[in-house]
């Protein structure tokens, strides 16, 4: 298993985890920014968390289509409802 730590300073594993455990962002934003894949993503969390929430957040993103780009149904990643919009 590699080890993050020294590559990454600690507000950057923060954000990697923070970004992992978001619905809404994909791991081709975090793989985009921080140059990590999914697979790279998954160990560092294993890492980074107690194993009992690193259980959480795998059953969680399991099978979850908004973290991956190819399986969006949707381009914008914002919802918007009708009524906020702005004429």
């Amino acid at each position: 298993m590699k080890l993050y730590k020294t590559a990454f300073n600690d507000a950057d594993l923060s954000r990697i985890v923070e970004m992992a455990w978001e619905d809404r962002t994909p791991f081709e934003a975090i793989n985009t920014l921080y140059g990590l894949n999914e697979t790279a993503v998954i160990d560092l969390m294993r890492q980074q968390m107690q194993p009992s929430s690193f259980r959480m957040w795998r059953k969680r993103m399991a099978g979850r289509t908004t973290k991956h780009l190819g399986k969006r149904g949707f381009l914008v990643g914002r919802f918007v409802c009708p009524s906020q919009r702005t004429r």
